[in-house]
């Protein structure tokens, strides 16, 4: 047990927009902030501002900035009725990434352990390793994981970045190959020798083709949900095509429509087995007129929109 408010920064008070309109109330107005409110919460927001794992893995760096820059777009959208929705802050950055990341992992397990659900804003990508190792902890049964990424995530790297938390999760046994599903990756961006690690491993591969080709209703075919098992959705946001998301750490020349992501995003909130949505490789650097930004706010919302209409 840890007091998860020594652990993280509050969010500042002019990230809660305002429109002062009682017919036209926003998530700003109703997003519960104080200490004394988080029991009442069901979802709760958290972000890590740090790009140390996009930097050692030889990315553009930027991706610190993206969780405010998130709720800055995400506090404007309309409020959502019946969501009792907390706002953590961002986790406290540590002298280095691992240090970092055993910080981070300890508040989100705290947070699972407290029974709510989990919306995580990178940073870089490197924090799946410990948002996904925290629910794997706090689970009692084996989890589900799904990078919807247009890269593997499993390079065999020294020290630990942006382009290696599956590789962590898998060798330390947080997810089993069966139970692990890689989705919108494409060929051009990956190791022919990684796509090998992970067949062997036994995990489902669906490239971002079988998505333009079958669309998303037969790829939510294929992810087969077990009922009852946690489930954690890693949505990487360069798997987004540059026109839709601009602002990433890696652009993506033609990758996913932004609608698409949006549609993901909102089947993870419909599943009554999802503990965690996590958001990464937002660039705000980047950006262009927040569109990328304000995707991932949308996405959120969805999400948000879809966990109030199933509790």
């Amino acid at each position: 047990m840890i007091d998860i408010f020594e652990q993280v920064t509050p969010v500042k008070p002019d990230m809660l927009f305002r429109r002062n309109d009682e017919n036209d109330v926003r998530l700003g107005e109703t997003v519960l902030t104080d200490a004394a409110q988080y029991a009442t919460a069901n979802v709760v927001l958290l972000g890590c501002p740090q790009d140390e794992g996009v930097q050692r893995n030889k990315g553009r760096v930027g991706a610190k900035d993206a969780p405010d820059a998130i709720r800055r777009c995400l506090y404007r959208y309309a409020t959502i009725a019946g969501l009792h929705f907390f706002d953590l802050g961002n986790t406290i950055i540590q002298t280095t990434l691992e240090a970092t990341h055993d910080s981070h992992r300890d508040i989100v397990r705290q947070v699972l352990h407290d029974g709510k659900t989990l919306v995580i804003l990178g940073g870089g990508n490197d924090i799946s390793y410990p948002d996904c190792s925290a629910l794997a902890m706090e689970s009692d049964s084996d989890i589900l994981a799904f990078n919807i990424d247009a890269h593997f995530d499993v390079r065999a790297d020294e020290p630990r970045n942006s382009g290696t938390p599956y590789r962590q999760l898998l060798e330390e046994g947080h997810i089993k190959g069966e139970h692990f599903f890689e989705i919108g990756n494409q060929d051009f961006a990956n190791s022919a020798i990684y796509k090998k690690y992970l067949v062997d491993k036994g995990v489902m591969i669906v490239p971002i083709l079988a998505l333009w080709t079958h669309g998303l209703n037969h790829i939510f075919e294929l992810m087969t949900i077990k009922a009852n098992v946690p489930i954690f959705w890693g949505l990487d946001m360069d798997v987004v095509r540059a026109a839709d998301a601009p602002g990433v750490s890696a652009v993506n020349p033609a990758g996913m429509r932004g609608e698409d992501f949006v549609r993901i995003a909102s089947k993870a909130g419909d599943d009554p087995h999802t503990k965690i949505l996590e958001i990464t490789e937002v660039n705000p650097r980047y950006d262009i007129d927040e569109r990328t930004c304000r995707l991932a706010a949308a996405a959120i919302w969805h999400f948000l929109a879809a966990v109030a209409r199933n509790n």
